[in-house]
């Protein structure tokens, strides 16, 4: 007598568990760091396009505008981790602190995805003058990611408004890895 089953013995399950452990191995690793460098590749578009509005609100108004990394109060946090978000205004007073009669011209919300935004020390402010400047001496943004410090970034803003991108020093990208 012939038994006819249909269905899979131990072993082909078994192997059908085993090849999908392999290529989850294989896909894990590679979907996170094309996740990173996505939110990573956002976060810069979203940098250019903050320093952008800024001069454009500034050289039309011929206001100072001021970009900085905002505190849960809605102004400026005086630190140099903009991973929390940043905003830009327009400072009609010159007192570098919002207030309730001045625009503001964009906001950017925290960084997703695990990556990293930081200024150089002691400028925790940008101010774009009218004629398209950047007040202060140039300002170095590190940029990281899950990825890891090889993976970092800097972006400089020069004064008279251009942006390049760099490679960060060691420290900075470790600093930036690190938490921010």
């Amino acid at each position: 007598m012939q038994h006819n089953s249909k269905g899979f013995t131990l072993i082909e399950a078994m192997v059908v568990v085993l090849v999908a452990a392999i290529l989850l191995a294989i896909a894990v690793p590679a979907w996170s760091s094309a996740m990173s460098a996505a939110h990573n590749g956002a976060t810069r578009s979203t940098l250019a396009a903050t320093l952008l509005d800024a001069v454009s609100h500034s050289a039309v108004t011929g206001v100072e505008v001021v970009v900085c990394p905002y505190a849960d109060t809605a102004q400026c946090s005086g630190s140099i981790d903009w991973s929390g978000g940043w905003m830009a205004f327009a400072d009609l007073n010159g007192n570098r602190s919002r207030d309730p009669n001045e625009t503001l011209v964009r906001r950017a919300e925290a960084l997703e995805g695990g990556v990293h935004l930081r200024s150089t020390v002691g400028r925790t402010r940008l101010v774009f003058q009218p004629n398209g400047g950047n007040a202060g001496s140039n300002v170095t943004f590190t940029l990281c990611d899950g990825r890891g410090i090889e993976k970092a970034t800097t972006l400089v803003l020069a004064n008279d408004g251009r942006l390049r991108q760099g490679k960060p020093s060691a420290e900075a990208a470790q600093a930036c890895v690190d938490g921010g």
